[in-house]
């Protein structure tokens, strides 16, 4: 595929904190990769349930003392009360880590459960918002939803929602990822309908390039997110009958996909794309060569700095 002549606008992404070993090895390689790129920022998600404090902490702190590269910590209020939540902003300003996306977060076992406020905790993230704007020199987002959050009554009950986290001193959104252009701008103009002010306040794309049909499946399912019929059609046929699905096929979909809706967000005025990166640098690297932000990959997927 040939690079694109689209305009070049920033890129971030976001990894996982590794659960093991050749995990965390993983992960620094893709930091490496994304460092050379030149991306503009990259979040550290935080497991259900604070889960994955610990190494959220020390993979965002680490980022910060390590690499060039500008750490966003994720940090949700679900099973912590609000003084957990002040100490570990403290503990994040402590680290040198002064941006933070702010998240009710999800139930941990059942991400899809019923949500129990903690005693003690916040109930809503424009608590949480309010909460990390008290203290001094933090930056802070929140999430949105193109399709509307699942628990969400209706777009408008979900558009107030963001509207709210955004009024409470959120000063940017990263969405929840999409593979539909026309959600992102449809939730783009419904902010700005529903308050000019914070319409004007960026809205980043969250994206993921589909390499395994299986895998994505599995991720929507947890999110109540869902793929295009033809999209997903594409996909199903692309992986093929047998038991284990053609991924060289599968990923070759994904990556035009992406590729195309890269094109038109950048074409309608997205601010930056956000790619979920499993914690691999490969098919990202791969959909920003097509679109010419980025050197063509290597043989081990490593940079091509040619």
């Amino acid at each position: 595929m040939s690079a694109s002549t689209t305009a070049r606008i920033p890129f971030s992404v976001e990894f996982y904190p590794p659960r093991d070993e050749a995990a965390e090895e993983r992960l620094w390689r893709a930091a490496s990769v994304f460092e050379q790129l030149g991306a503009a920022f990259v979040s550290v998600t935080y497991g259900a349930g604070g889960s994955t404090r610990d190494r959220t902490l020390r993979i965002t702190r680490d980022v910060a003392n390590n690499t060039a590269l500008l750490p966003i910590a994720h940090l949700t209020a679900v099973g912590h009360t609000v003084s957990e939540l002040d100490a570990l902003v403290d503990e994040y300003a402590k680290a040198g880590v002064h941006n933070i996306l702010a998240l009710r977060g999800d139930p941990p076992g059942d991400p899809l459960g019923e949500w129990t406020q903690h005693p003690g905790g916040l109930r809503y993230a424009d608590e949480l918002v309010r909460l990390i704007g008290e203290k001094d020199s933090f930056e802070v987002g929140v999430a949105s939803f193109p399709e509307g959050h699942y628990r969400a009554s209706t777009l408008d009950v979900d558009t107030e929602v963001l509207v709210t986290k955004l009024r409470s001193g959120a000063e940017y959104s990263i969405t929840q990822m999409f593979f539909d252009v026309d959600d992102y701008l449809r939730l783009r103009d419904r902010v700005v309908a529903a308050d000019p002010e914070q319409g004007a306040k960026p809205i980043i794309p969250g994206l993921m390039p589909v390499t395994s049909l299986r895998s994505v499946r599995r991720m929507l399912e947890l999110s109540g997110s869902k793929l295009p019929a033809d999209f997903e059609s594409r996909l199903t046929r692309a992986a093929g009958s047998g038991e284990t699905e053609d991924r060289a096929a599968v990923r070759e979909v994904g990556i035009e996909f992406a590729t195309n809706l890269c094109e038109r967000l950048i074409r309608e005025g997205a601010p930056c794309l956000h790619f979920n990166t499993l914690n691999f640098s490969r098919a990202t690297q791969e959909v920003l060569a097509n679109l010419g932000m980025a050197p063509e990959v290597g043989a081990h997927g490593g940079v091509v700095l040619a």
